[in-house]
């Protein structure tokens, strides 16, 4: 993928051949792992984002890191950078590259403590200057697209996107993601998708927005407001990885077909042992609890007993027969422990 043909590689068509809007699968922390993307994109994903790995841990070959930037079976395979300093993630840069990844997004939105008081993330927001030397270090370690995410800034007195924008465009970056709040907002209220245009207006690259598009609807809205090019689903799509393919389905005109209870079973328990088998047994059962947990919510199939056995047990086997239940059986009934007469 060249820098020039960063969108319109993700770009659809609808059924007269014209393009649709690219619905991408937000960069999660914790979250999307690279199995998560392997469903959400073979099931109609635009493209995938890595989960943020740190820019520093990763140059220093951290092993946890680099399995958090692992992409085998995606494509574009998209890596997420977090850091502070412009010679870690310019490194971390190139060794994503090397290990096969096509693009590359540089987290400033994110509004962790943890990463925020490290002056990572969307602190970053509060001196552009310093940002826009991350940004450039990376732009000239790689080939590859170069895009940046971030929020509308640090709080409501320093609306700074469309400049932070602005800088991303002149220093050659091929696209920018938007969540439609500050770093102070967290996840409280509604993203505002209005506030958005002011970084779409102000710049000629793509513009991608994000926050609280729960459904094919809310995205419609989310682009007439925002003018934007594209959406991102985040938060909507844990326990649920097939919603940003029917959202691209939707707008892409095509007619939305719910997958079955079947293929949703399938689906989640090919999460649940794609995760053991990346991480192991331990590492992959505790790993696994928040993606069981919003299966099991995602589908309202488990009694609140069966619910908790869900997420606490450490038995790889009953927790995929507790899986099958969430979708295939009636909510409330249920059922005895694993070898037990049901």
């Amino acid at each position: 993928m060249t820098r020039d043909h960063y969108l319109s590689a993700l770009r659809g068509t609808d059924d007269r051949g014209a393009e649709s809007p690219p619905v991408l699968l937000a960069p999660l922390s914790g979250v999307t792992d690279l199995h998560m993307r392997r469903l959400a994109q073979r099931l109609g994903a635009s493209a995938v984002v890595s989960e943020m790995v740190a820019a520093a841990e990763l140059a220093k070959g951290d092993a946890e890191s680099q399995v958090r930037a692992e992409g085998a079976g995606i494509s574009p395979h998209v890596v997420q950078l977090a850091g502070c300093a412009p010679a870690p993630m310019a490194e971390a840069a190139r060794i994503a590259v090397a290990n096969g990844a096509d693009a590359i997004d540089i987290n400033m939105g994110c509004p962790a403590k943890t990463v925020t008081g490290g002056e990572s993330g969307s602190a970053l927001m509060r001196d552009l200057d310093h940002a826009a030397r991350l940004l450039a270090a990376v732009r000239g370690a790689v080939a590859v697209p170069v895009t940046v995410k971030m929020r509308l800034g640090w709080d409501h007195a320093s609306l700074n996107a469309p400049d932070l924008a602005c800088r991303a465009e002149a220093l050659g970056l091929n696209g920018v993601t938007v969540h439609g709040r500050t770093r102070q907002q967290f996840y409280k209220g509604r993203a505002d998708w209005s506030a958005i245009r002011a970084v779409v207006e102000a710049v000629g690259i793509p513009v991608i927005a994000n926050g609280d598009i729960t459904s094919l609807d809310e995205a419609r809205v989310c682009l007439r407001e925002s003018g934007a090019a594209g959406v991102m689903i985040g938060r909507a799509a844990v326990g649920r990885p097939w919603l940003v393919g029917e959202i691209a389905a939707g707008l892409a005109g095509r007619a939305v077909v719910p997958l079955s209870a079947e293929a949703r079973a399938a689906a989640a328990c090919e999460h649940y042992e794609g995760l053991i088998a990346l991480y192991g047994a331990a590492m992959g059962v505790r790993h696994a609890r928040k993606h069981l947990a919003a299966y099991a919510d995602a589908d309202g199939g488990l009694s609140a007993d069966d619910r908790r056995r869900l997420v606490t047990t450490t038995d790889p086997a009953e927790a995929l027969r507790l899986l099958r239940r969430a979708f295939l059986e009636p909510a409330g009934r249920a059922t005895p422990p694993l070898g037990e007469a049901a």
